[in-house]
């Protein structure tokens, strides 16, 4: 897409004015993808024939990525359905947790041990008569990305989760240590579908 948006900054303005009216990047690929060139032998046509073979290789791709979202979709609905329905919790996100638990979630014994792999847990690093913790920077970063993209999703449109939100932030919390909490709960949550040997769902191969 910004290889195309490229083309058109650089393109003839006649073509330029011809294609300011189209909003929408799939609305503006189709569009581009039907451009008919004719022979190349002016800038015009030249620009309209790069214009038309990105567009087309555009749609290809976005037609690819839909197919192996429905296949990924298929699959983490049959691996873990209650996971799936959980407020936040979408297809992407959902696989990335069931590829951290992989197929012996029996070996996760608690849902500490799960925040840990997230990187969702506090490291503590006190001193003497001062108690604190740090940030925990290991784990892993994609289990933790997903994480936070189910907080981030909950803060803004889950009523329980906004309203831990004002109470946590009345009680003197940053936002960003609010943030740390609602890891370690979704962390524990996700624990409860995944990893207890009664709810643990076989992942397709």
């Amino acid at each position: 897409m910004l290889t195309l948006k490229s083309i058109i900054i650089s393109a003839p303005e006649e073509l330029r004015e011809q294609l300011e009216s189209i909003r929408g990047k799939v609305a503006l690929a189709r569009h581009l993808a039907s451009l008919q060139p004719g022979p190349i032998t002016s800038t015009t046509a030249s620009a309209k024939a790069a214009l038309a073979a990105t567009a087309r290789r555009w749609l290809a791709l976005r037609h690819e990525i839909q197919e192996h979202d429905r296949a990924l979709e298929t699959l983490v609905s049959t691996a873990a359905p209650d996971l799936i329905t959980a407020p936040g919790i979408a297809t992407a996100t959902a696989a990335e947790m069931l590829l951290l638990v992989g197929d012996n979630p029996e070996r996760i014994r608690s849902e500490g041990a799960l925040a840990k792999l997230c990187g969702a847990c506090p490291i503590p690093a006190s001193s003497g008569r001062t108690s604190r913790h740090r940030l925990n920077r290991g784990g892993n970063r994609q289990a933790n990305a997903a994480l936070h993209r189910i907080v981030v999703t909950r803060m803004r449109l889950h009523q329980p989760t906004k309203d831990y939100v004002v109470r946590r932030t009345k009680d003197g919390k940053t936002t960003k240590e609010i943030m740390r909490c609602l890891k370690r709960y979704v962390a524990r949550e996700i624990f409860g579908v995944l990893c207890k040997p009664s709810q643990a769902a076989p992942i397709p191969a």
